[in-house]
């Protein structure tokens, strides 16, 4: 099953998930010790991250360890640019509006 990579990152926890491994590749136990949640559940959560490929295995001797897929992240990142880009827009405008109303004050 495909899931989607936006319903992934809506939820905190995965989030946070992403946060955590985001600078070093941790095991599902090390993983789990950051949160008030079953092992059982952080697992769930890494599945759904995994099957999104926003993280991905690696396997060293009997460990798995988890890592950031930054490839992905950045696919993410240039979807949301568009939008970046009509908020600073739209921003800039507007600090205009109000220089050209706080000029009219005085």
């Amino acid at each position: 099953m495909r899931r989607d990579i936006f319903q992934a990152i809506a939820d905190p926890t995965r989030r946070s998930i992403i946060t955590l491994i985001a600078l070093q590749a941790m095991t599902p136990n090390a993983i789990a010790e950051h949160f008030d949640s079953t092992r059982q559940a952080i697992s769930k959560h890494l599945r759904i991250l995994t099957e999104c490929e926003l993280v991905k295995q690696e396997y060293r001797g009997r460990e798995i360890y988890y890592q950031l897929e930054v490839k992905k992240m950045k696919e993410i990142d240039k979807w949301l640019d568009q939008f970046r880009k009509i908020w600073e827009t739209s921003f800039n405008q507007l600090d205009k509006v109000l220089l050209t109303m706080k000029k009219q004050k005085r």
